[in-house]
């Protein structure tokens, strides 16, 4: 269903062009004055355009504008603001419909997004683009946009010399067991321990590189040997984190090798990569280093070899023309900025990005811990994920059990789940994503505030009442009597273009912001508005309706950002 600013923006359109033959937007805002939904600001603008009074212009616009059958009043205001009141029966029809959206224009949109390393613990700075990459691809799923998940890991690289040696020595059925535990950390420092101190150890692993670049069979399946354990562990944890990828989505830096010579090719014929030192460079215009010297993509080393820059160059054009990808989204951190902005650069001179393809950087800042310094353990290394997430749902548990001490054992380890989870994800969610946040367990597990127990326990609540009148749904149809119900079906409403906003600015905290006030109106609903005891049955029917649509709206909006809902907490 349309959203209120939608349904009122071509009216306005039409009322523009009827007074004054032109085209305007009628620059819709939502208001925050109360007895007023919708302002419209247009006159401003247009008075500057038609060199007439603002207010002038307003009250032409308001004689020409046909929305008696929506509105209940339109006067302009101040110098020239035109407020609307809309009809009690239009918001809850708007707001019955609240979780059927409009028809989009369906794109294919490929989401890069998480990126462990082979053989390496996933830690809490893998947690930002795993969560965030997974919500934008849920959103953009739910819009009915073909999204294309790719797990760009890292599985290739000078480090799978020594890595491929340690485990001969440590012996491949050790090695896959030590692995399929999760114990990743320890397998790579042994084994980078050993490169540094044992110079016949050294020696192996470059051979062994050699080796596995040249395509040696018995090199490739201990390499792959690698890669299938460590994605054993990687599936654990995104199931854990109740995450979309899979095994299938995984697309390694290895997956592009094949590609780099002719990507190095493409780019010389086209005159876009020259020699530079020995290296094949190529130098997006506007990119300079501190030395005032154009910042070159390095598309091929000076030794022969290939580094990421040919690898991203390579995955950027295999997107764009084997995916068909319309929209290519990349989730890594800020870091990484000037990167990304030198390889769409780069695609852009090759015609690999055009009006019709464009490639977006996700940026994001880092967790950090009390100190205000990047997420660490006393010892002073990464935080291991999945230790965060067991340690999360200890926490949840307790918290759940002094919530409801009477909850069985076993629903009481589900909630917990649920819980800890989607506090831990919606902490960093409900934040600007470009910002850093500091990680704290005991304000994202309070059910009180911003949080995801405050949001799961609303719905719950809402659950609740259902048992408590036997049914599992509502039956009547929405009608408005009070301020309360009003403001409530006016927030349901704003659903979509929540939803919207979220999919055009890839900020996933636009969606969270929106279900946090969703939840506090329907708490003011809930504490003006009797349901099961409301003076006559109609509305009782009536505010059980609002009431429903709010737990589905809330469940599906928690669902879009992958954070799991219980029926009771």
């Amino acid at each position: 269903m349309a959203d209120l600013l939608s349904v009122l923006a071509p009216r306005f359109e039409a009322a523009i062009s009827a007074a004054f033959g032109i085209e305007a937007d009628p620059v819709l805002r939502a208001s925050t004055q109360g007895g007023v939904d919708v302002q419209a600001n247009a006159a401003m603008a247009l008075g500057k355009q038609l060199g007439r009074p603002p207010r002038e212009i307003a009250n032409e616009v308001v004689a020409a504008l046909d929305v008696a059958d929506i509105a209940s009043n339109v006067e302009v205001a101040g110098a020239g603001f035109i407020n609307v009141t809309l009809k009690d029966e239009f918001i809850a029809s708007i707001a019955t419909d609240a979780l059927t959206i409009a028809g989009t224009d369906p794109q294919t949109v490929v989401i890069d997004y998480s990126q462990p390393n082979v053989a390496k613990e996933m830690h809490v700075g893998h947690l930002r683009s795993t969560i965030i990459g997974d919500a934008i691809a849920r959103v953009l799923g739910y819009l009915g946009h073909r999204v294309i998940r790719q797990n760009h890991i890292g599985d290739w690289g000078t480090n799978f010399g020594m890595l491929i040696e340690h485990m001969l020595d440590v012996g491949e059925t050790e090695a896959a067991h030590e692995l399929s535990l999760g114990d990743l950390e320890r397998f790579y420092r042994e084994a980078n321990a050993k490169f540094g101190a044992d110079e016949a150890f050294k020696e192996r692993a470059r051979s062994r590189v050699v080796a596995l670049q040249s395509g040696d069979a018995e090199t490739i399946r201990l390499w792959h040997l690698l890669i299938d354990e460590s994605e054993r562990y990687f599936t654990q944890v995104y199931e854990r984190l109740n995450v979309l990828l899979t095994p299938d989505d995984v697309v390694g830096e290895s997956f592009y090798n094949p590609m780099l010579d002719d990507v190095a090719a493409e780019l010389e014929t086209k005159g876009l990569a020259v020699i530079d030192d020995g290296a094949l460079c190529v130098f997006p215009p506007g990119f300079v280093g501190r030395d005032g010297k154009a910042f070159p993509l390095m598309v091929r080393k000076s030794d022969g070899g290939y580094g990421y820059d040919a690898t991203d160059l390579a995955a950027l054009r295999y997107r764009v023309r084997d995916l068909h990808g319309d929209r290519l989204v990349y989730v890594v951190d800020a870091r990484q900025s000037q990167h990304f902005a030198l390889l769409f650069a780069a695609g852009e001179m090759a015609g690999w990005l055009d009006g019709a393809h464009r490639a977006e950087h996700v940026p994001f800042g880092s967790v950090l811990g009390a100190d205000g310094k990047p997420l660490k353990t006393r010892a002073g290394n990464n935080v291991k994920l999945i230790e965060l997430l067991d340690e999360a749902v200890a926490r949840a548990e307790g918290v759940v059990a002094e919530k409801n001490p009477d909850l069985p054992a076993a629903a009481r380890a589900e909630v917990a789940r649920m819980v800890g989870i989607g506090a831990v994800k919606y902490a960093d969610l409900s934040n600007d994503r470009v910002k850093d946040y500091v990680f704290d367990f005991e304000r994202m597990l309070a059910f009180e505030g911003n949080t995801a127990p405050y949001l799961q326990y609303a719905h719950a609540r809402i659950r609740s009442i259902f048992r408590r009148a036997e049914v599992t749904a509502a039956s009547g149809s929405i009608t408005i009597g009070t301020p309360e119900e009003r403001s409530l079906a006016v927030a349901l409403a704003g659903f979509e273009p929540a939803v919207v906003a979220t999919a055009e600015s890839l900020q996933p905290h636009r969606l969270a912001t929106y279900l946090f006030d969703l939840a506090q109106t329907f708490t003011a609903f809930y504490e003006a508005c009797p349901i099961l005891r409301a003076e006559d049955d109609a509305t009782c029917q009536s505010r059980l309706a609002l009431a429903d649509l709010t737990a589905r709206t809330l469940a599906t909006g928690l669902d879009l950002l992958g954070i799991e809902v219980p029926d009771q907490m």
